[in-house]
């Protein structure tokens, strides 16, 4: 599933085809950290984490996931952590059970190993508000083949709120409250042609702070909304993990502890043409 993109190619008519060689750019590999925690209910006396590590490759290339020498998160404000496992060898991800309330109060701290190398992020909870509705418009973006999905919340008037949108299939979205502090808000999502009739669509309204928002703002402009927030864009966007070993061989990735509210949709094609 892809962002809508719309695109004129000009195509001259040639008599004749030349090969041209284009050097592209190389870059060194780094670790890739995927660490977006979320918490869908903070009365939950456990919450599952669960983080997922890869190292990137040349230019266009995919990443591969990696295992790491040990892994562990730490909350600062009591010196308490918890160490991350591999759930299957080769596989990148390691999770654990940990207190939710742990997660939820102080300053975390993630802490971890590669190729001798140690990597530090930080972060703090960043709450969100409830999707109010989710509901299926009939407004169409370029033709009559969108889906479009209307999203309606509320803000919080007591904290400035920065919020990121799962739309499924990789796709993303970020807002401030700048222009709707502490009022009801409604965003317009599109679907391309290829969402099928019946899909059931999970939605996630995701609290972030400043920098993660910057951040997804600068991958979203660079990958687009399909490539996710831990993919690795044409050119490397720094996130918060930092190597203390070596300053110039920083990770790729965000690490954040998020709240997080879904609702389900089940879309009828049938009603978007009418």
């Amino acid at each position: 599933m892809r962002r809508i993109f719309f695109i004129i190619i000009l195509l001259p008519i040639l008599s004749c085809q030349d090969v041209i060689d284009v050097d592209l750019p190389t870059a060194d590999q780094r670790l890739v950290i995927d660490a977006l925690i979320r918490i869908n209910d903070t009365t939950n006396a456990t919450t599952r984490v669960r983080v997922k590590a890869s190292q990137s490759s040349s230019f266009f290339d995919t990443v591969s996931p990696v295992s790491l020498q040990q892994i562990s998160i730490t909350n600062l404000k009591n010196d308490t952590f918890i160490n991350l496992y591999e759930t299957k060898p080769g596989t990148g991800i390691y999770e654990a059970n940990w207190e939710t309330s742990q997660l939820i109060n102080g300053e975390l701290a993630l802490n971890l190993s590669y190729e001798n190398q140690n990597y530090q992020a930080k972060t703090k909870f960043v709450p969100a508000v409830p999707i109010d509705s989710l509901t299926q418009g009939s407004n169409n973006l370029f033709g009559d083949d969108e889906t479009e999905v209307l999203v309606s919340f509320t803000d919080n008037g007591d904290r400035r709120d920065y919020y990121l949108f799962d739309f499924n299939f990789g796709e993303y979205l970020v807002t401030e409250d700048e222009f709707y502090q502490g009022q009801p808000f409604q965003l317009s999502f599109f679907y391309d042609k290829d969402l099928k009739d019946q899909s059931e669509l999970k939605i996630s309204i995701i609290g972030i702070d400043k920098m993660f928002f910057n951040y997804m703002n600068q991958i979203l402009q660079q990958s687009g909304s399909a490539t996710g927030p831990f993919s690795t864009p044409a050119t490397t966007v720094r996130g918060n993990i930092i190597n203390s070993s070596n300053k110039n061989n920083f990770g790729l990735g965000y690490f954040a502890v998020s709240q997080t509210f879904s609702r389900t949709i089940t879309i009828n094609k049938e009603t978007a043409s009418n």
